[in-house]
């Protein structure tokens, strides 16, 4: 029992349990962008190559702290929050990726930005994507990170694991049963899509469950999802036209999507390196932010 209980000790002091950083370095401005029938809240800063960070479900633009620090020493960084979630404003529809792909493109258009590199996360991924497909000649470079794209490669297979029961969630009941509850609910995710989850830390949890508690942001996320069907059709559409040209970067975490990143973008685009966040889940950028931003920086360079 003794062993124990010094193993358990030594695993919990093991693992980093600090407050997270949510502040963006001083230099990088705030705005409010109104475009595509969306108000979308974005963070920029640095001076160089366009490159915008891409957040998904269960976090905000504000997981891309580390990673647009150190990037806006030589790009300018563009980090919007995605349509109905974060700081954006909640428009009662338009969560398809084909039309948050249009968000994108008018923040750039108000920053008269012509081509940036892109990266994404989660359901970031998907409107990435989406805006790749569309404005090929607008995208240098392109990584994914770490969740898979609907109607691409083995989306059907990977609708099965049970781990991403999510995707069917939603409707008026299931808002209802969410309502006051939201850190309950998105702690599942947060533990379960974790290798270790207290790396998630609690000042992350209470600050996104805040942001998710804000009026209409769950509904805007279950319409995320809802969004689907709708967004593979899309997908398949834009994949019979032909696959990305530009350099893309497939990143899984290795106790997450590893590899499978990979593959389903090889399905999707013509070159694809592959990378893998070591002693990581899903939630990269809190797990491993050091071997995240190392990887997604040698990619850009």
């Amino acid at each position: 029992m003794r062993l124990f209980s010094v193993a358990l000790l030594a695993w919990f002091y093991a693992v980093p349990v600090q407050a997270q950083n949510f502040d963006f370095p001083p230099d990088f401005k705030t705005e409010e962008i109104v475009t595509n029938g969306a108000t979308i809240h974005i963070r920029t800063g640095g001076t160089g190559p366009a490159v915008m960070l891409v957040h998904g479900y269960g976090e905000t633009g504000d997981m891309w702290v580390p990673m647009a620090e150190d990037l806006s020493r030589d790009h300018f960084v563009i980090v919007p929050d995605l349509r109905g979630l974060g700081l954006s404003s909640k428009p009662a529809g338009g969560f398809d990726k084909k039309t948050q792909a249009g968000d994108l493109a008018g923040v750039l258009d108000a920053l008269h930005v012509d081509q940036t590199e892109i990266v994404a996360h989660d359901i970031g991924n998907m409107v990435a994507y989406a805006f790749a497909a569309q404005h090929p000649d607008r995208v240098t470079k392109l990584a994914l990170i770490d969740a898979p794209v609907p109607g691409v490669g083995p989306w059907e297979e990977i609708l099965k694991n049970p781990l991403l029961w999510h995707f069917r969630f939603g409707g008026p009941d299931m808002e209802r049963l969410v309502a006051g509850r939201e850190r309950i609910y998105l702690d599942r995710f947060w533990n379960e899509f974790s290798a270790t989850p207290a790396r998630f830390s609690e000042s992350a949890r209470a600050h996104y469950a805040a942001l998710y508690a804000m009026p209409g942001a769950m509904h805007s996320g279950f319409a995320q999802f809802a969004a689907f069907d709708q967004d593979a059709l899309d997908n398949q559409a834009f994949l019979a036209k032909g696959k990305l040209k530009m350099p893309v970067l497939a990143v899984g975490g290795e106790k997450s999507f590893g590899p499978t990143m990979a593959v389903v973008m090889r399905f999707a685009a013509e070159s694809v390196e592959q990378a893998i966040i070591p002693d990581s889940g899903h939630w990269i950028m809190e797990e491993n932010p050091e071997a995240t931003v190392r990887i997604i920086r040698s990619f850009l360079q």
